[in-house]
């Protein structure tokens, strides 16, 4: 299951996608628009900026903005960002492998190929979903 933060964080990000090249949105609007907690949703936007994929505005205008194109970001970094490793198990994860502490075989475990093929499947969704896919839905 995603988090609330990973939610949240998928459900801020296409609303600033939508307005996408409008300028910045106060957070104080976003949460209210979103129906997500303010205080938390502060957190979340400082995650997402310190990764590159928000910029921030000081003053009467400010708030938060996207850096990149809706269509440059995908929800496989968000994902990681919030939940760490897509994979089920550490023995099929790309970013945080570690070998199987039950496996005798890694190349012939039956229950390895299952969740590889899971984690593959599930990445390439994630990687090819992007904001501007989210936008498009709606």
């Amino acid at each position: 299951m995603l988090s609330k933060k990973t939610r949240y964080a998928m459900v801020a990000l296409t609303r600033l996608a939508r307005d996408y090249g409008k300028g910045a949105i106060l957070i104080s609007e976003l949460a209210k628009s979103e129906k997500i907690p303010q205080r938390f949703l502060e957190n979340i936007l400082l995650e997402l900026k310190k990764i590159g994929i928000l910029g921030s505005k000081l003053g009467k205008s400010g708030g938060y903005f996207l850096l990149r194109h809706p269509k440059d970001v995908n929800l496989a970094e968000i994902v990681r960002q919030f939940e760490g490793p897509i994979a089920l198990l550490y023995c099929v994860s790309e970013k945080a492998y570690q070998s199987c502490e039950f496996c005798k075989d890694e190349r012939t475990c039956a229950i390895r190929k299952v969740f590889k093929e899971i984690r593959d499947t599930t990445f390439v969704k994630l990687e090819h979903t992007t904001l501007e896919t989210l936008i498009a839905e709606t």
